[in-house]
């Protein structure tokens, strides 16, 4: 069977007790969880997990029913951009897959969220009906009540579901991508205009990196972010990034600090001696999405064989 990569990212990085909840409601049967990465500063925490279709999408579903009952947008707040409780769900080939596959997937499980829990969903990326709406920042511009408003105007109705958001819900973005490294480089300093000059000119939009997305924001830690993904890693580098940003950052007197990745990477996306090149977290060094997948494969095996024996 083909297997696909989902990573959700839900509005919620301070609640243990719910980070943990959602995260049992989406482990099941023929679902190989990966990672869990959350953020209090984001307020957002992001699953990675992969599995073959049908229980990639029984996971999304499990995983919505949970957000919608514990995840009140009116009383959330977060340094990061967000439309729902759910916000965004990509859909991410891996071995035998397809990015077809993977659209295919995308719309059949926004019908079922639509349906089952009356939130709004719009396609983004390779799912979209519109280029207009191909990008998740479009769609996400303006925040929940950037996309209520729109919502009213016909080129802005949902793909699936109700033309206004759910009342603690919100909406949600689900499409169909390839694989995306989200890397965020942590500043020492506490100047939010910092990064927002550094994430204005590396981000692709402004005319700087190819394949990169960035913002600048400020952590609860006194420190400052250029949070960034990067949708072509073999084109622009985690390494030509980290560079980037400390160039820049060096023309205000500022210093790196650290860098995180969030979620999984490809082995091939780090830089021979990452720790030390990128000033990354020791914990990072452990986020290669092929050593998860083996680990859990793995274990799943052991797991098979003794439920054979007995």
């Amino acid at each position: 069977m083909p297997l696909i990569e989902c990573v959700p990212n839900v509005s919620e990085g301070r609640r243990a007790d719910v980070i943990a909840a959602l995260g049992a409601a989406v482990d099941g049967p023929g679902v190989h969880v990966l990672d869990r990465s959350s953020d209090p500063s984001h307020n957002r925490t992001v699953y990675t997990f992969a599995g073959e279709p049908g229980a990639i999408q029984d996971a999304v579903l499990r995983l919505f029913a949970a957000a919608v009952g514990a995840i009140d947008l009116r009383l959330h707040d977060g340094v990061h951009p967000r439309i729902g409780a759910v916000d965004v769900v990509p859909f991410i080939p891996l071995q035998d897959a397809t990015i077809e596959q993977c659209v295919t997937l995308a719309k059949s499980t926004a019908a079922l969220v639509a349906e089952r829990f009356d939130v709004p969903v719009f396609l983004y990326e390779d799912a979209a009906a519109d280029d207009a709406r191909r990008s998740l920042s479009e769609i996400r511009r303006g925040g929940l009540n950037g996309v209520a408003l729109r919502m009213k105007q016909a080129a802005w109705r949902p793909d699936f579901g109700p033309d206004r958001p759910h009342p603690t819900a919100g909406a949600t973005a689900i499409g169909a991508r390839p694989v995306l490294i989200a890397y965020n480089v942590n500043l020492a300093s506490n100047r939010l205009e910092v990064a927002k000059r550094i994430a204005s000119i590396i981000r692709e939009r402004s005319g700087g990196l190819p394949h990169v997305k960035a913002l600048g924001m400020q952590l609860d830690q006194g420190v400052v972010q250029v949070s960034m993904n990067l949708t072509d890693y073999k084109e622009t580098s985690m390494a030509a990034v980290f560079d980037a940003v400390t160039r820049e950052a060096a023309k205000d007197g500022v210093r790196v600090l650290e860098s995180e990745i969030v979620g999984l990477v490809p082995r091939d996306a780090l830089p021979p001696g990452a720790a030390r090149r990128l000033k990354l977290r020791d914990e990072d060094l452990d986020k290669v999405l092929e050593t998860r997948l083996e680990e859990r494969k793995n274990v799943t095996t052991t797991e098979e064989r003794k439920a054979n024996s007995t």
